[in-house]
């Protein structure tokens, strides 16, 4: 957190410091920081520190503990859909719908409308 928010030589500088993402004053002093996580840590394997909104800094009012999952679907890059009055990720709707990710993808990608490639059917291929 401290080093992608301050260190400008490393790779991933620029997905956080080099663009504006702070780590709160309050957790400079990583003992804060230690008694939030602490107090906080929901004790679940599979989890790290994600910011809620990724477009600000690291603070208590903005981090959680969150599974690889979760943190897939809150990344900067990606697509949101809107359908039926939601708006989720592909990967979101994928697997609400029970429609493989790529197939849906696929037909997105050749200009289907987001209607027709949520609603039709997979074909299933013959034996």
């Amino acid at each position: 957190m401290l080093q992608r928010c301050n260190n400008s030589i490393r790779e991933d500088y620029k997905n956080y410091g080099g663009r504006g993402i702070t780590v709160c004053e309050e957790w400079l002093d990583v003992a804060n920081f230690v008694a939030w996580a602490e107090k906080t840590y929901p004790n679940t394997k599979g989890v790290s520190l994600d910011r809620i909104d990724n477009d600000k800094g690291y603070s208590p009012d903005n981090c959680r503990w969150a599974t690889q999952k979760e943190q897939a679907n809150n990344k900067t890059n990606n697509v949101l859909i809107k359908f039926n009055g939601q708006t989720k990720t592909l990967a979101q709707w994928a697997e609400e719908l029970e429609i493989n990710y790529r197939s849906l993808y696929n037909r997105l990608y050749i200009g289907w409308p987001v209607q027709k490639a949520f609603t039709t059917p997979i074909r299933r291929k013959s034996p």
